[in-house]
């Protein structure tokens, strides 16, 4: 019987989402700043492969995964927003994109919060308690 890495992955993904949650705020409070340039890390699929788990793709028509990055939490330049690009003074962040992201950490969050008190209960089901 192989150990159960369900808890463990979940608060590396919490620690992503914590790391995740710092750079977006960052990116939101020098919107105003010249010369900043907004910043995103590497997607969370990097932690998946280096725990040897892998999204199964069952069918050829479904999408390939992308994995980037050796496993660690990295960052990186953001891409440009199409909707307003490099602007004059040379920032590139974008709030909207960056309001969208912190929405998208919430629900992350929260689905990660959900699995683990659903496999608690359900391992406290098991044992019989």
């Amino acid at each position: 019987m192989q150990p159960i890495q369900l808890f463990s992955l979940a608060s590396r993904q919490a620690e992503w989402l914590s790391v995740r949650q710092e750079v977006v705020a960052s990116n939101i409070a020098n919107a105003n700043t010249p010369k900043f340039h907004a910043k995103d890390i590497v997607p969370f699929d990097t932690e998946l492969q280096q725990v040897g788990m892998q999204m199964a793709r069952t069918n050829a028509a479904h999408m390939e995964l992308a994995v980037t990055g050796a496993g660690k939490i990295g960052l990186t330049d953001a891409p440009l927003a199409n909707e307003i690009g490099m602007q004059e003074s040379g920032n590139s962040v974008s709030l909207s994109t960056e309001m969208a992201k912190t929405g998208e950490i919430k629900r992350q969050f929260e689905l990660n919060t959900q699995l683990v008190r659903s496999f608690h209960n359900m391992m406290l089901t098991a044992v019989g308690k």
